[in-house]
């Protein structure tokens, strides 16, 4: 099959050589599941995404710095004081500054939620392809193992490839790290 230029531009790595078809491949999956994920947005999400973002922004920081300044000069200043709205110690400002925190945490903890949720998909992700991986890895000693026996290669002399031909148990993992990490680390807390 020949490739339209348009085809090998998509598969050209950093360096401009050709990408294999497999990372090819594995960069469209990608590609696509990160498209996905933010395709796949309700509305409220897509509202608290751009919220938490501006307010990330050192646009919102420097909007901020201005009316509070400005409430505060307004308020204060002798020649507006007797008309002031909002006197020292500035009451309205205080509760409009909290309704604010209110929403923004809310609309953070939405965003926050979300990029979790992500994080946890991508995560679950990569542990099945470690699993994978090592499960191949386990099958390519096996393999190695026979042709070594066909051949007549001693392999008395590796006292861990028994071991590594073995297949991971997960639970007696999750077990050791448990006991040897977890247990100690809570037993230190305070």
């Amino acid at each position: 099959m020949i490739e339209s230029s348009d085809q090998q531009r998509s598969r050209l790595g950093e360096n401009g050589s050709l990408l294999n078809d497999v990372a090819a491949n594995n960069v469209l999956g990608v590609a696509r599941m990160e498209q996905h994920a933010t395709t796949d947005v309700s509305f409220g999400e897509r509202v608290a995404t751009l919220v938490s973002a501006f307010c990330g922004s050192m646009v919102f920081v420097w909007i901020h710095f201005a009316w509070f300044a400005g409430w505060i000069i307004y308020n204060s200043v002798a020649w507006f004081a007797p008309s002031a709205p909002d006197p020292f110690p500035f009451s309205f400002l205080t509760l409009v500054v909290s309704l604010e925190a209110i929403f923004l945490s809310a609309f953070i903890l939405i965003s926050q939620g979300r990029e979790a949720r992500l994080a946890d998909r991508r995560s679950n992700l990569d542990l099945q392809i470690n699993l994978l991986a090592e499960q191949e890895s386990t099958k390519t000693l096996h393999l190695l193992r026979r042709v070594c026996e066909k051949l007549d290669v001693d392999l008395d002399d590796d006292p861990d490839l028994d071991e590594l031909e073995r297949g991971t148990r997960l639970e007696a993992v999750i077990d050791l790290i448990e006991r040897k990490i977890e247990k100690p680390l809570e037993s230190r807390a305070p």
